[in-house]
């Protein structure tokens, strides 16, 4: 399987408010860039999830992913196993509430099935250079430029 790493992030002027969303791809040296916005009363989390979620839908053939995230939840779902206990519940969370974003998080695992997917936490803001770009691609796209 190809080794792909992936960073990814979003962006919301006011929560929620418009937002953009943005994931760079990295397969043997190869960098592709991708984003898309503005979207109109959203939340960051919804473009943080939006950016995996398009990122994953891009590969063509199943791939071992390093999937980099500064968004807590989304390190949480896939290292915890929430994301296979919320199937298992029918969406809902361990207090019996429905699973925020839920129509994401489907997608997600249908997307998701076929890799190997591996997710690391980074800082955002602190000058991880891939973070960083996707945080300035996301703000781009945010506001229409």
């Amino acid at each position: 399987m190809k080794e792909v790493t992936i960073y990814t992030d979003g962006a919301c002027a006011g929560n929620p408010g418009t937002g953009g969303w943005a994931a760079v791809l990295e397969y043997r040296g190869n960098v592709k860039e991708i984003w898309g916005g503005p979207v109109e009363e959203t939340t960051n989390i919804r473009m943080e999830m939006t950016a995996v979620l398009e990122a994953l839908k891009i590969l063509r053939e199943p791939c071992n992913i390093k999937l980099h995230t500064d968004l807590q939840l989304i390190s949480d779902a896939f290292n915890k196993r929430w994301i296979q206990s919320w199937c298992n519940n029918g969406w809902r969370t361990s207090k019996g509430e429905a699973v925020k974003n839920s129509d994401l998080w489907v997608e997600i695992v249908k997307v998701s099935a076929k890799h190997k997917v591996t997710v690391v936490k980074v800082k955002g803001h602190s000058g991880d250079p891939m973070n960083e770009r996707c945080d300035e691609l996301a703000k781009k796209a945010a506001s229409g430029v």
